[in-house]
């Protein structure tokens, strides 16, 4: 059953319902949804549900009609985010599980290892125990192959799961295994699921030959009665008449699995087609049916491997995979979910110091860029910064934690939105806005020591930064080219480099000084109204660290509407009955889909219980939906 609480329930009143339901053989488990705190109560025992909804601090008692009920949707309405080490599976991420069906010795894992995590594999597979149906065939090297798995998922930063046959092996495999498997002939090995339940480590949980999708996850609920609740289901196909293939992959099974259980939901193309040049198509059919990753044994030499060498694809396919699968992520709103890379973003020398105890921040240009200028104003003249040449640099400084921060602007009052950085929001789920800080663009001329403007031929600057001195440009430098550079800094340092006193470039202030450049020319900007929106990015995980002492007051959300008339509308009614004032409304093309949009949204934030329930019903309104962050507008 499904105890809904009063929004005010006490601890004391939350945990005298616990007791009664416990006292009663009930299982409870406490979930904290969009609108309320619920408690699932599952039991063998009945119970008239009257008794429930007397108790102090209960709303609302409702039945569960389905016989799996911990996985039910009906018991949690969100979806279910597995952690498995430093991997996500669910949600708006897709996850690519990859390497050979059996770990055939330690060069072998080790060379596959290195070649799936080059190509954006994100869990390491092989198998170390094989079920067979020949008991003559190889059946895995066992504890040895277990070691093996484990030494090249270390080595190359990436979590391992491995299946597991015989409920003796639980302690052991403990210590080398991330996540469970537990095989299709073993769905309903009902002993050895509740041995990997009580474990608590996350389960990959394949469907079984001839499961229905119930008995699937009738499968599922022992492993949650147990004891966990992190468990992705895997489709990996179904025996049927036809011989084509392996088995016959059914793709239906992922939508429907989704409307019933808030597990995710991933597939084997490997295992249910048996054929290597069909594993390629069925992956993106998998990925397009809206599934949360997928498993694909990958050899270095399928045609030597112990097992399976005929449905293993070669290193250069998966690579040719992983490149399709995220151009298609965009069509399916998702993100393909990555490891961070370590020493991806080159780091200057002298700024080569422990990452853990310094406080960096990253951003787009030279120093001396304005973004650099919003940094110090919000962190400190002493701040230390980490120069990256692309947006999407500074994003991966963040991501791979090779940055605590990045400032980056996403408006000017005179050149608009900066359209690619909120689409770099959508590509990098772990990332979310935490503050924004506004800062007026003033520009400079500026040129070597001695050199005056009726010697300027040349000017550089980023091409915004041209059209913002146009008129400066055509009156004060007259007959001077304007030639476009891809950072206002940047071009500093190029005339610097040059030492010809007839070039000149378009920045700051700051750039000039730490050149020790001559300003020629100050406040040569055509209108003084021109300010900059800066956005200040962190990791999810250092996000209450930053607004701990800066209450929130904006909300940046990203969404698109179903395809039907007045789709937009009744968002935009959901923002204004609940008194979320829009301070911004842009559409973005949706990669992938022609002629359809995201739009993106900034409003003032509502008290917290109420924007909980907005969100609640934006979420069933959209067809998809995410918060970009929740933040301090323009911090002083």
């Amino acid at each position: 059953m499904i105890i809904i609480l009063k929004k005010h329930v006490s601890e004391p009143q939350k945990h005298a319902i616990q007791e009664f339901l416990e006292a009663r053989d009930f299982q409870v488990k406490e979930i904290v949804g969009q609108e309320e705190t619920i408690l699932g109560a599952v039991g063998a025992h009945r119970i008239d549900i009257r008794e429930v909804s007397l108790l102090d601090g209960v709303l609302e008692v409702i039945p569960i009609s389905k016989p799996y009920k911990l996985a039910s949707r009906e018991l949690k309405k969100s979806d279910t985010i597995v952690n498995v080490g430093n991997v996500k599976v669910g949600g708006n991420r897709i996850a690519v599980i990859a390497g050979p069906c059996a770990v055939e010795s330690r060069e072998q894992i080790m060379t596959i290892a290195s070649l799936v995590r080059d190509s954006g594999a994100v869990i390491l597979r092989g198998g170390a125990f094989k079920p067979r149906t020949s008991p003559y065939a190889f059946q895995g090297l066992g504890e040895e192959g277990l070691r093996y798995l484990k030494e090249a998922g270390e080595a190359y930063d990436m979590p391992v799961t491995t299946e597991i046959v015989n409920p003796r092996d639980v302690d052991m495999m403990l210590d080398y295994v991330d996540m469970f498997q537990i095989g299709a002939r073993n769905m309903q090995n009902f002993e050895l699921l509740k041995e990997v339940g009580k474990t608590g480590r996350p389960v990959l949980l394949k469907r079984g030959l001839s499961a229905t999708i119930e008995e699937w996850l009738m499968a599922s609920e022992y492993l949650m009665a147990s004891g966990t609740d992190q468990i992705i289901l895997c489709e990996r196909g179904i025996r049927t008449y036809e011989r084509a293939t392996r088995n016959t992959l059914d793709i239906s099974a992922i939508p429907v699995v989704q409307k019933l259980t808030h597990l995710p939901v991933i597939a084997d193309p490997s295992h249910a087609t048996g054929l290597r040049d069909m594993v390629i198509p069925m992956s993106l059919a998998i990925v397009a049916s809206g599934a949360s990753g997928i498993v694909v044994e990958v050899h270095n030499d399928p045609d030597k491997a112990f097992s399976d060498g005929p449905q293993s694809l070669f290193p250069s396919q998966f690579d040719k995979l992983m490149k399709d699968i995220q151009a298609l992520c965009p069509v399916v709103e998702k993100s393909l979910e990555r490891i961070p890379r370590k020493q991806k973003i080159e780091i200057p020398s002298k700024k080569k110091v422990e990452q853990s105890s310094q406080l960096l921040i990253a951003f787009q240009g030279e120093i001396g860029a304005y973004s650099e200028q919003a940094a110090s104003l919000v962190f400190g003249e002493e701040v230390k910064t980490l120069p990256c040449k692309q947006f999407e640099d500074a994003f991966e400084a963040v991501y791979t934690k090779a940055a605590r921060y990045a400032i980056l602007p996403v408006e000017n009052t005179l050149g608009g939105t900066i359209n690619e950085v909120l689409d770099l929001l959508n590509r990098y789920p772990d990332l979310t806005v935490v503050g924004e800080k506004q800062i007026r663009i003033k520009h400079s001329l500026i040129g070597l020591p001695g050199s005056k403007i009726e010697d300027i031929k040349k000017v550089y600057s980023h091409p915004q930064g041209l059209a913002q001195c146009a008129n400066f440009i055509t009156k004060e430098l007259i007959g001077a080219e304007a030639v476009p550079f891809f950072d206002t800094a940047g071009s500093v340092t190029y005339i610097a480099s040059l030492k010809d006193p007839s070039l000149a470039a378009i920045a700051s202030e700051r750039a000039a000084r730490h050149h020790n450049m001559n300003i020629i020319r100050e406040g040569i900007e055509t209108n003084s109204s021109n300010f900059t929106r800066f956005y200040i990015l962190a990791r999810e995980e250092d996000a209450a660290e930053f607004t701990s002492s800066i209450a929130p007051d904006r909300v940046a959300m990203v969404f698109s509407v179903n395809d039907h008339p007045g789709s937009l509308f009744e968002v935009l009614k959901t923002l204004s009955n609940y008194g979320m004032n829009m301070k911004k409304l842009e559409s973005r093309p949706i990669p992938g889909k022609p002629w359809e949009y995201s739009f993106f949204v900034e409003s003032e934030l509502i008290e917290h219980e109420k924007f909980k329930t907005a969100v609640n019903e934006l979420q069933h309104s959209c067809a998809a939906f995410r918060i970009l962050g929740t933040y301090k507008g323009d911090i002083k």
